[in-house]
């Protein structure tokens, strides 16, 4: 059977589906925010995805193509930093880059915000 584009494991997949379709219709202030200039290509051109199903793992967003995830966070935690230390430790291991951003510099340092995403699509480009 062809792999998905999502690389999301089979056994892993029942759990998620719903869990991604609940993200994706309400998403944090800052992840709607921060939609708006990924969506549509607007960004570089490159094609993201939302609340998308990689692994074991929902990311906020996604480009398939630049192997590039986007991360807000919110609070932290004691034990969700050791959660999230492993969760891109993992991805990474997938072959994912991984970009984190807190929810106020999304929505406070939006031009930051993207330029670093900028920079990090321009870089993979040319093989950096």
């Amino acid at each position: 059977m062809p792999k998905r584009p999502y690389e999301t494991a089979e056994a892993h997949w029942p759990r998620l589906k719903p869990r991604v379709r609940q993200k994706r219709k309400d998403p944090t202030p800052a992840e709607a925010h921060l939609w708006r200039y990924l969506r549509n290509r607007r960004l570089n051109q490159a094609k993201f995805r939302r609340q998308h199903a990689i692994g074991r793992y929902i990311v906020d967003f996604v480009c398939l193509s630049a192997r590039l995830v986007i991360e807000v966070d919110g609070a932290y935690h004691g034990d969700k930093i050791d959660y999230d230390r492993q969760r891109q430790a993992e991805l990474e291991g997938m072959g994912y880059r991984v970009l984190r951003f807190s929810n106020e510099a999304v929505l406070h340092q939006t031009r930051e915000v993207l330029r670093q995403i900028a920079a990090e699509l321009n870089s993979f480009e040319l093989g950096i």
